[in-house]
């Protein structure tokens, strides 16, 4: 499941782009299908490393490896072990909603991006995020630690002010926002719910056959219930 959308970062032949809170590396792989790139995948946790790792050989097995190069790193947003202005690009998806020192954690983004360069960044959007945490007492440590709830004015500013230009704002996932509801309504930790696991396979069925129906409806949504707040910035010269 991609948040950031491709097409808003152009990547050319030679550049560096680097996925800072990698995951379990489905933005870098999206990414390493890209001709002549250099991409970078960071992580805090060991594991995630290693899911990604993996996801980047399979997708090498199935002839969809088209980088340069690709490599991964341990570290720790609020303290980036990257040289100043080494990056054509950098990917943050997911990943200050969980972190105290935000604010740091973004000023270390926009130092490794050189000037005029794309940074892109995605938080859970307010309102169904706003609903899982009403709903759901257990929600925040459910979601891997969830600590704060972000609005887009108040993200964009603090980037900004890092030295950073909004440019693109989109919403996405609108479609996944009920999955995370049922939950919180029948109990995030429950492994037995059938509503839950229907609905599960119906996100899987339209990950994969991606029917022009439910495209448009996502679309449609995904301005309000959007699961995810997607950004764009250029760093200032």
């Amino acid at each position: 499941m991609i948040t950031i959308n491709p097409e808003h970062i152009n990547c050319a032949p030679g550049d560096r782009i680097l996925d800072m809170g990698c995951g379990e590396g489905r933005h870098i792989a999206a990414v390493c299908s890209r001709k002549g790139v250099k991409c970078t995948g960071s992580d805090k946790s060991f594991q995630n490393l290693l899911e990604t790792r993996e996801k980047l050989e399979t997708h090498k097995r199935m002839n969809e490896f088209r980088a340069e190069a690709a490599g991964l790193a341990g570290s720790d947003i609020r303290d980036l072990p990257f040289q100043t202005e080494i990056f054509d690009t950098v990917i943050c998806s997911e990943v200050l909603e969980h972190i105290d020192q935000d604010e740091k954690a973004v000023k270390e983004l926009v130092r490794v991006l050189k000037p005029g360069k794309i940074l892109a960044v995605s938080v859970p959007g307010f309102l169904p995020e706003r609903l899982c945490w009403l709903l759901s007492k257990e929600y925040s440590s459910a979601s891997q630690g969830h600590i704060r709830i972000y609005r887009k004015d108040r993200l964009t500013e603090m980037i900004e002010r890092a030295g950073a230009r909004h440019v693109k704002t989109h919403y996405a996932h609108s479609l996944h926002s009920p999955f995370w509801w049922i939950k919180c309504i029948v109990g995030c930790n429950r492994k037995d719910s059938r509503l839950v696991e229907l609905y599960h396979k119906f996100l899987v069925w339209d990950l994969m056959k991606k029917p022009r129906w439910t495209g448009t409806i996502e679309r449609i949504l995904n301005p309000v219930l959007g699961k995810s707040l997607v950004l764009y910035f250029i760093k200032d010269a």
